[in-house]
Order: structure tokens, then C-alpha cells, then sequence
């Protein structure tokens, strides 16, 4: 009789691979690809539910609308309830339509579906941030790019440039000229009031002083005569004045600057909250497509 042409696996030389376990693959892509559409459609929708919810609770009006807290808690809670549906769908779904094995072990097939919903998750999530990488990076950056501007510009709104008239530093300066009534009801002339050149000046002596630094003596004569002349004052009452208003000048710097640190370290702490809640989301999200995909598995075999 002629020899058999079929080698079983003892008669193959080592070495050579088993050709025969390679024609049912283990992972059913279709199935992993269905599932992570409708993970990532569902959480599209959901998300922008969330987004019209969200903005039809805000109002514009002070005292309205919900709160800063109530706003960032309902935010958090909506996207952990947008990963548990979306990802919960998608997983059942790749377990669902994944392709049925046969003689595989109870265990391997408990493995092989947790393994599809996790890609399914994966594929999702990977997805979702290509079509929101703008709104993701906002919500890890925003807390530096708030912060950077808030306490650059803290000193660029109170100290304005020179022979601005607007502004917090033009009114400390125009109030430096007010003219005295005793002078007012003199019939001073109006010739006599401060120019532009003057509150130029005096806009640039008081910003070239630090923040915690007096007005140096001679700067305080100097633009004391200058507000003497233009207002009636006496030169005492002039220089009083000048240091009083100057003192309230820095005051004012001051406090713009502590609150914008303030502004500024708020918004860090909402984007590190924010961060760390997406990725607790994000995990619970891997953990309920893993779950989910094992029912669906389970409910495919039944």
C-alpha cells in the first residue's frame, strides 16, 4: 500500500511550524471595527447632548443660571455616563458579531472576548481624539495658557501705557489734577489745567517705581510743582498728594496682580481635575467594553 501523505504533529521534523493553526485567526476585526464605530458615533451624540444641555443651563445674567461647581460636577458626571453607554455598546457588540470559535477552551473564549471589547474601546478612544484632539488639548492646556495670561496681562490692564487716558493708571493720574475749589472759585485759567505732555510724564514716573517701591523724594517735588501749578495746591498739599495717590496707584497694581495669581491657579487646578477625571472616565470605559464584550460573546454562542 502507498504511504500516507497526511504527517501528523508527532511525524513533522522539528522546527517546522504548524501551518494548519493558522487558518482561524483569533481576532475578528470586522467585529472590533463595528463596535468601535458605534462606541465613538454614540459618544459623539452624547457628547454633543451633553454640550446643549450644558449651555442651556448657563446664563449670561448675573445670578442666573446654575453654578460654577453645580456646571463642572454635571460635566464630569455626563462624561462618565457618555463612556459607560458608548463603551458598553461597542464592546457588546464586537463580542456579539465576532466570529463563533469552535474547540476552543471556556477560558480562552472568556479571554478572546474580553480582548475584542478592550480593542474595540481602544480603536474607539482612538479615534474619538483624532476628531476632538482640539477640545482635548484645550482641556489639558488650558490651565497653562490661563494662568500665563492672566498674570501678564494683571499688570498690562492697570498699568497702561503713557497718555492713555483710559484705565485704571489715567484715573489715578487725572485725579492727581483735579484742581483745588479754592483755586476753582478763583477763576483759575483754563490754560493753566494739565496737558497731555504732563499726565504723559507723570504716567511714566510712576510706572518706572517697582511695585513695592516709594516715589523716590525728588520725584515726589517734581511732580508736586507740576500739580501745584495746575491745580492751585500748595506745594506741601501738592507732594501730600502725590504720594497718596502713588500709594494707591501700587495698591491697585497690587491687588489686580494677587487676583489674577488667584484666576490664574484656579484654572491650573480645573485642568488637572479635568485631566484626571477623563482618564478615570476613559478607564471605566475599558473596563465596561471588556465586560460588555463578554455577554455579547456569551449571548453569539448560546
Amino acid at each position: 500500500m502507498a504511504a500516507s501523505t497526511t504527517a501528523t504533529a508527532e511525524d513533522r521534523p522539528r522546527g517546522f511550524a504548524d501551518s494548519t493553526r493558522s487558518l482561524n485567526s483569533a481576532v475578528s476585526w470586522g467585529a472590533i471595527a463595528a463596535g468601535a464605530a458605534a462606541a465613538a458615533s454614540l459618544s459623539l451624540i452624547l457628547l454633543i447632548l451633553g454640550v446643549g444641555l450644558g449651555l442651556s443651563s448657563v446664563s449670561p445674567w448675573v445670578r442666573d443660571g446654575v453654578s460654577t461647581t453645580t456646571f463642572g460636577v454635571s460635566a464630569i458626571l455626563w462624561l462618565t455616563l457618555t463612556q459607560l453607554l458608548a463603551s458598553a455598546m461597542g464592546g457588546y457588540l464586537a463580542g456579539r458579531l465576532r466570529t463563533k470559535w469552535t474547540e476552543v477552551h471556556t477560558d480562552e473564549v472568556y479571554f478572546r472576548d474580553t480582548a475584542h471589547g478592550f480593542l474595540a474601546w481602544a480603536v474607539a478612544s482612538l479615534a474619538t481624539a483624532a476628531l476632538l484632539t482640539s477640545v482635548i488639548g484645550s482641556i489639558l492646556s488650558g490651565g497653562v495658557q490661563a494662568g500665563a495670561s492672566m498674570v501678564s496681562g494683571a499688570a498690562a490692564t492697570v498699568r497702561m501705557a503713557p497718555g492713555n487716558d483710559a484705565g485704571p493708571m489715567g484715573y489715578f493720574v487725572d485725579s492727581l489734577f483735579r484742581r483745588d475749589p479754592v483755586a476753582a472759585a478763583a477763576g483759575m485759567d483754563a490754560n493753566e489745567r494739565a496737558s497731555g505732555n504732563d499726565m504723559a510724564e507723570v504716567s511714566r514716573i510712576f510706572m518706572h517705581v517697582g511695585r513695592s517701591e516709594p516715589l523716590p523724594p525728588e520725584d515726589i517735588r517734581y511732580v508736586g510743582q507740576r500739580v501745584a501749578q495746575r491745580t492751585g495746591l500748595s506745594q506741601q498739599d501738592a507732594e501730600k498728594r502725590v504720594a497718596d495717590v502713588h500709594a494707591k496707584a501700587q495698591a491697585k497694581v497690587r491687588d489686580a496682580e494677587a487676583a489674577a495669581r488667584d484666576a490664574a491657579e484656579k484654572a491650573r487646578k480645573g485642568s488637572a481635575y479635568s485631566a484626571l477625571w477623563l482618564f478615570v472616565s476613559l478607564l471605566i470605559g475599558a473596563f465596561v467594553a471588556s465586560l460588555a464584550a463578554t455577554f455579547g460573546g456569551r449571548r453569539r454562542d448560546a
